[in-house]
């Protein structure tokens, strides 16, 4: 069975403890935390404090599986190389082997080049630390085929891709095709359920309509062995059950 995890999205604000706790109530091995103001870490903790989170979760056996930085690597503004490689200091501190990254922004002129040549950048100036980039499905990429094209551009092993799976699925990417596409890049997972592509206000795991005991399927197919993360998004849709529930439901689903 694959290794649980899930994002402190559904814990808004929560402190470490709290996070700790839940973590071991649900048999979570990992957790993915948000790096953004009023969460346990945010761009600009100080190193010494970013070791103390570290401590603190390896003391309690929960590994940090990734930092998730809303850094959108091909917009057209700032100096988006530079946010990334900040947040690799700040997974690097954590002791952890992922930083979440974004794609562009809608409307603006070729993205995937772009993204493309960020991350050719990224990976060329990455520290050997052990800490690698990874491009979600999401924003101007929903699909897997969208985040292949840019990281067969990109063509680093320190660069790979994160499959939200509500993304490329109300793009009308089928889960085997994703599967398929990302298969050579893919190192880690958030799963997540809705009711329509156009209603996207969490469902528990399941219950929706994106198909997760398909797409689980499909990992199982390509021999993926990493994280399975719940990705509850309760930080924007504040009337959501709590992740407790959430999680529940998920051990279920895995467990069919």
């Amino acid at each position: 069975m694959n290794p649980l995890a899930f994002s402190t999205l559904g814990m808004p604000g929560a402190p470490a403890a709290d996070v700790i706790e839940t973590a071991s109530r649900y048999g979570c091995a990992g957790v993915e935390l948000r790096c953004a103001d009023g969460e346990i870490i945010a761009p600009d903790t100080p190193t010494a404090e970013l070791r103390e989170v570290a401590r603190t979760f390896a003391a309690a056996g929960v590994e940090i599986v990734a930092v998730c930085s809303y850094t959108r690597v091909a917009r057209p503004d700032g100096d988006p190389v530079a946010e990334v490689l900040r947040h690799v200091e700040i997974a690097e501190a954590l002791g952890s082997p992922f930083v979440r990254v974004f794609g562009g922004v809608e409307g603006q002129d070729d993205p995937a080049a772009a993204a493309t040549r960020r991350l050719a950048e990224v990976a060329e100036r990455l520290p050997d630390n052990g800490v690698d980039v990874l491009l979600e499905t999401h924003d101007v990429f929903l699909t897997g085929e969208a985040i292949a094209g840019v990281l067969a551009g990109v063509g680093s092993p320190r660069v790979g891709a994160l499959w939200d799976v509500v993304n490329p699925w109300r793009a009308g990417e089928s889960a085997a095709a994703t599967a398929d596409v990302l298969a050579p890049y893919l190192r880690h997972v958030q799963i997540k359920d809705a009711a329509t592509p156009t209603e996207l206000a969490p469902v528990l795991p399941g219950q929706g309509t994106v198909g997760v005991a398909g797409v689980l399927a499909e990992l199982d197919r390509i021999g993926y062995s990493g994280y399975l993360a719940l990705e509850w998004e309760r930080a924007w849709y504040p009337d959501a059950p709590p992740v407790g529930d959430a999680l529940a439901v998920f051990r279920e689903v895995l467990g069919r």
